[in-house]
């Protein structure tokens, strides 16, 4: 929860951090201040799950516990170095690149030490440990504000290397029931050893065409996904100006966010099968419908039930995502099917905010970015409505093979199997199994 919370309540917190940025780097002369800007919240969120299938492999050969730790000290050397920079382009490799890399190698093993410890109750389990990065998301932007108002942003971002330290020393903690590939390879006490190219990078889970659907349709869905918490702060201003409380929204996104990963994460253990993913239909469908609404709030009270709502299914969205990847390829498979879908992710995630930011200086408004960033939702929930069809196809597939004798492959495999049963078992047992 202390992981969630610390890397991601930082990054949705990045509204506050980018209104303070506008003020201290901005000047009146720039074009594309806002567009530039929003290339440090922008790339740090994309960078977080572009790191996603080296850490997955990190994680397979070290194990949790060093990839966590090594990854929590980078996270607090980025930040910290973020701290001392005078112009807004060092950022872009400081709190861009080096912080989201450290916080992408801490919240990797996160996942995937959950799958050591917990089978029948894993959507619910999800839930609450996602539910950590909603705490903060409620709580930091109010302590933001103030530190920022008080101390400055450049003090705000030495504060915050204090959930970088907690998390640091907490990735000392994993201990994963599971050995690690370099375990299985060398032993505990013999010398390391790299195995196979296959091991290492396992794409043979993009050969489950279910997958493939899910794999590339969420990031189809997500071009859109970040704006808000980039950009609705600003908008909030330009619309509203100083006085209404902006943190607000950010507030309700966090309080409902964490009620929709509890609340759905424990329905979702109660749905069968790929059938799960209608929840995350349902979802992008909320999602990008509160982001088209987001314009047409002439008051603040109209924006708060949009966050509300907006809150309620992104946690909808986020929760179920490991339960799914278990569901279609397998738990063999499931660290690095979860990695690769993170890494795809990066990339609409990276560029939405900066195209958003860019209309904006253009258009002088951000209705049109909101407009715009709620259609890539529409139709990747549309593309991932295919799947549990497809996937029910592909099991009835796997089924029909070996009786049918479709594949001479199958049937060789059956061939050796019943050959290696006669001589081990009696011929008693194998009359009665036949």
């Amino acid at each position: 929860m202390w992981c969630n919370g610390a890397v991601f309540g930082i990054q949705n917190s990045c509204g506050v951090l980018f209104v303070s940025m506008l003020r201290l780097f901005g000047s009146s002369d720039d074009k594309q201040l806002v567009f530039k800007t929003a290339w440090v919240s922008s790339l740090s969120m994309g960078m977080v799950f572009f790191c996603s299938p080296i850490v997955s492999v990190f994680t397979d050969l070290f194990g949790c516990r060093k990839v966590a730790v090594i990854g929590a000290a980078v996270g607090l050397v980025g930040l910290l170095s973020s701290s001392f920079v005078s112009t807004i382009e060092p950022l872009y490799f400081t709190y861009g690149i080096l912080f989201a890399c450290g916080c992408s190698f801490a919240y990797q093993p996160s996942l995937v030490i959950l799958g050591h410890y917990f089978k029948k109750r894993l959507g619910l389990v999800n839930g609450i440990v996602t539910a950590g990065s909603s705490l903060f998301t409620v709580s930091l932007p109010f302590l933001l504000r103030v530190l920022i108002d008080s101390v400055d942003l450049y003090n705000t971002l030495r504060v915050l290397c204090i959930l970088m330290f907690v998390l640091f020393l907490a990735g000392f903690t994993y201990k994963p029931l599971v050995p690690n590939t370099k375990d299985k390879e060398g032993g505990k006490k013999g010398k390391f050893k790299f195995p196979p190219a296959k091991k290492i990078c396992n794409f043979s889970v993009f050969k489950v065409l279910s997958y493939r659907i899910w794999a590339f349709g969420i990031p189809a869905a997500l071009f859109g996904y970040f704006v808000p918490y980039v950009h609705l702060m600003n908008h909030v201003k330009d619309k509203f100006g100083d006085r209404v409380p902006e943190e607000v929204l950010l507030l309700c996104l966090g309080i409902t966010s964490g009620v929709g990963r509890l609340v759905f994460g424990r329905v979702a253990d109660y749905i069968p099968g790929a059938k799960k993913i209608y929840l995350q239909v349902a979802s992008f469908f909320f999602i990008g419908l509160m982001s088209m609404m987001i314009p047409l709030c002439k008051v603040f009270g109209a924006l708060v039930a949009v966050c509300l709502f907006m809150g309620l299914f992104d946690g909808c969205f986020i929760c179920i995502m490991a339960p799914i990847a278990f569901e279609l390829v397998g738990a063999q498979h499931v660290s690095q099917a979860i990695g690769f879908l993170l890494g795809l992710m990066s990339v609409p995630m990276t560029v939405g905010p900066p195209i958003a930011g860019l209309l904006r200086d253009k258009l002088g408004t951000y209705d049109v970015a909101f407009y715009l960033a709620g259609v890539p939702p529409l139709i990747g929930g549309a593309i991932l409505c295919f799947i549990p069809w497809v996937h029910e196809r592909q099991k009835l597939k796997e089924r029909a093979k070996p009786v049918d004798g479709e594949t001479t492959e199958k049937m060789l495999e059956n061939e050796s199997t019943l050959v290696s049963d006669t001589t081990e078992k009696p011929a008693k047992e194998l009359d009665s199994g036949f």
